[in-house]
Formats: C-alpha cells, structure tokens, sequence
C-alpha cells in the first residue's frame, strides 16, 4: 500500500537490516519505500508495507517492483548486472549506479584509481594502529556532507564497537582524511552514502583500506548521534534533495554491535536494558536469532567515554546474555 501523495517512492533491492533503517528513516521524509525481498521473513520486510518478492535474476519481477519507482537503491553485495542494465537502458534510475558499482568491485581498477589520484592505498598486509572510518554523502549535483571519523573495532572480523568522533585525532588530521573522503566521492561519481575505511599506521600515516557503497554498520552511530542519520542522507542523495547536517548531537557517541547470543527470545532482556539505563538507544532488527549474527546495535552518547562505553558493552552483553545482572 502506498500513500496517495506526490511525494517520491524509492525502491530497495534487498531487505535487510539496512533497508529497514532506510524504511524508518524514508517515514520522517514521507517517502514511501518499495521492496523487493526474497521472502517476507527478512528484516526489512517484517516492517514494509510494499513488498514484492522475486529474484533479481528474474527479469520479469524485477521489472514489476522497479515500476513506480522514481529511483533505485540496494541493500544487497550481489547484483545481476544483465537485468539490471536492461532496466537502465529503459530508463531506470539506480543510485549508487551500475558503473559506479561495477567500478568499486575491481580491486585492481580502484587501486590505479586511487594512486593515479596521489591517495594513500592498502595494496598489502601491514601493521596498524586502529582502524578509522568515515560516511559521505553525495547527490547527483554533487552537494556533499562528510561525517565525523570514526574509531571502528572489529572482534573474529566482525565490527564490535565505534566511538565517534575518534579519539586521540587531531582536527586537522581529521580534516585531511575527510578531504580524502570527498575527493573518493568525485574519483568514482558515488551517489548515496558510501563509507571510507582507513588504516592508522601511526605517526599520522593512513592507508585507505576498503570504500564500501550504500549505508555501513560503522555509520549506525549517526541514527542518534549526528543531526541527520546516514539512512535519512542517503534517501535525501539518491532523491537529489538538499543534504541534512552532519553534525554531532553530543561531544561523544558510541555504538556496540547485539550479536546472537543465547536469548532466543530478546524482549525481556530488551526491557531490562531499557529500564536500567533510560538513556541507552536499543535498534533490534527483528532477524533469528544465531549466535554470532547481528542481531541490532546498541548507541549512546554523553560527554565520558569510559562511561559510556562500559553502558553499551553491559546492554549488548545483557541482551544476549553473556552477563545476567
């Protein structure tokens, strides 16, 4: 069902738990979302109230849920480019585009890119400090905003925790690799939210290690600790509407991933947390439970950050219960 309004209707190729943020985020723009999903069980599907479920490689279905939509996102790593290019050539618009897509998968082309442009890239194993990262976002008329850098923590691979803005970076450091950031932006004509992951190596030397399409698990801070989230930015880029700010809302945000644990059932553990810290911002993505699955993420912002990082740990090991009290 879609509301009888001018206002625009997006389509997402994908429902996951970043299609769901972007659902939550398109009702503050009264932008109505169109889905297409495997199946009804997935996360943003739970939410929607448009929903077609097909398969990309299915060219007919595509083609039903593409119908009425002003433009096209994804919330998938997998694409069928052949379909998708036959909808383009008709007229679809996709952002981020296909080319822009296409481009970002070859490793080999994104290095030469990048270091025929004088930027820093990983092309190598090597040792490093931390890991940083950083959202933009981009229209097609090329309005830009950059977020704060990030401190990301990955745990077995799996991004654990982010502290925003990253401690211990000086402004003008900061500055620099947002600068870094928003030239990656021009280089590859990215629409959207796209994110840049960077290597600190120490004695201010960065390496770029990955730029990731789309809205990213280190940018699910900014739901409550930017004046404008990712998911309502990149709805507002790929839609060509003016950019919201990305200015912080408190000195510090921290966010700790809810990873499958031993709570089948979170709703009790998920009251409790509530409860016992009032201040704490709790996103469950309505997924199964498996262990070590991402399950929601945790925020909180504040002025401490050892406070506020023990506050998100205990909620994300309460949740899934690692800790009982």
């Amino acid at each position: 069902m879609t509301s009888q309004t001018h206002f625009p209707t997006v389509g997402i190729i994908g429902a996951g738990q970043m299609a769901r943020m972007l659902i939550e985020a398109a009702s503050r723009l009264n932008i109505d979302i169109k889905l297409f999903s495997k199946d009804l069980a997935e996360s943003a599907a739970l939410i929607a109230n448009d929903v077609v479920i097909g398969s990309v490689e299915n060219y007919a279905e595509l083609t039903s849920f593409a119908a009425g939509t002003k433009v096209v996102t994804f919330d998938a790593n997998e694409y069928e480019f052949e379909n998708l290019r036959k909808l383009e050539i008709q007229g679809q618009i996709f952002h981020p585009t296909l080319s822009t897509i296409e481009t970002l998968q070859s490793t080999d082309l994104v290095k030469k890119l990048l270091l025929d442009s004088q930027l820093p890239f990983k092309d190598a194993d090597v040792n490093f400090d931390r890991e940083l990262s950083i959202q933009v976002a981009r229209s097609p008329h090329g309005q830009t905003v950059v977020y704060s850098v990030v401190q990301t923590k990955k745990t077995d691979e799996i991004l654990t925790e982010v502290i925003a803005p990253a401690p211990n970076l000086s402004d003008a450091k900061a500055s620099e690799l947002q600068l870094i950031a928003l030239k990656i932006s021009e280089i590859f004509n990215i629409v959207g939210v796209f994110t840049v992951e960077f290597l600190d190596l120490g004695n201010d030397k960065f390496l770029i290690s990955e730029i990731k399409l789309g809205p990213t698990n280190s940018g699910h801070w900014t739901i409550d600790g930017a004046t404008t989230s990712q998911f309502e930015n990149h709805l507002r880029a790929i839609l060509d509407l003016p950019l919201g700010s990305p200015t912080l809302v408190a000195p510090i945000t921290v966010m700790v991933n809810v990873l499958g644990g031993q709570y089948l059932d979170m709703y009790k553990p998920f009251l409790h947390c509530m409860a016992h810290d009032p201040k704490l911002r709790i996103h469950l993505y309505g997924k199964e439970v498996k262990a070590g699955r991402k399950v929601g993420h945790v925020n909180i912002s504040g002025h401490n950050l050892e406070d506020l990082l023990d506050r998100a740990h205990h909620a994300a090991d309460y949740l899934t219960g690692r800790i009982t009290e």
